[in-house]
């Protein structure tokens, strides 16, 4: 099977490393795989933590909020309203590759329980079609500066309905309005979850006190 290209970095390397557990995370509008790779090390967590972080790249594609021009895309934005104007399509294309890079992790010795999906912003939308539809539980869901997209069109799976779920948004984002982060939590709560939410002072990125609430949150629900 093709599967997308990834950067791979695990906390634990040679031939004692055991790694019990794995991250799927996911990066925004035209960014790469690479992005996030950095944050890793700045988690800090203990070393007797076995993690598989797992980093996709999405596939360029033309973009229409971009003139049309391609960037690395997991779906196409048609409009940038407040609910956005998506290609339903290849948002559930982009789901169904992350699903297979659930399976090849499970493959490959990981239980499903003990692999998380995070996304930052339109990777975060597809992580939420992609975990609350996956029809094995999960570890986690973490939704970083994101929206979620598919909330009108979504089949839960009973698999997750108990799945932990943390939300992070910064008060400042003119890119993906704080009020977007919250219309999420709304709908998760109307489907029976009870996600976590955090704000920050900053605009669409990354705040340091993000960084370690992110690695207190994956110690939990990896411990």
């Amino acid at each position: 099977m093709a599967y997308l290209p990834c950067e791979i970095i695990e906390t634990q390397t040679g031939p004692e490393a055991k790694i019990d557990a794995a991250v799927i995370w996911l990066h925004g509008l035209g960014a790469t795989g690479h992005d996030f790779v950095p944050i890793v090390p700045e988690l800090k967590l203990p070393a007797q933590m076995g993690v598989r972080f797992v980093f996709p790249h999405a596939p360029s594609i033309p973009v229409t909020i971009n003139g049309g021009m391609s960037m690395p895309a997991w779906y196409d934005i048609l409009a940038m309203d407040i609910e956005r104007k998506i290609d339903d399509q290849q948002i559930m294309a982009s789901s169904d590759a992350i699903k297979a890079l659930i399976e090849r992790e499970i493959s490959h010795g990981i239980k499903s329980e003990r692999i998380v999906l995070a996304g930052f912003s339109q990777g975060g939308a597809v992580v939420y079609q992609t975990a609350l539809s996956y029809n094995k539980p999960l570890a986690g869901l973490m939704a970083m500066s994101t929206y979620f997209a598919t909330f009108k069109t979504l089949v839960p799976s009973a698999a997750n309905k108990n799945l932990p779920i943390h939300v992070f948004h910064g008060t400042q984002d003119q890119m993906v309005p704080e009020a977007m982060g919250k219309k999420a939590m709304e709908v998760l709560e109307l489907l029976g979850h009870k996600p976590s939410y955090k704000n920050y002072p900053m605009g669409h990125e990354v705040h340091p006190q993000e960084i370690k609430d992110i690695s207190s949150w994956l110690q939990q629900v990896l411990a």
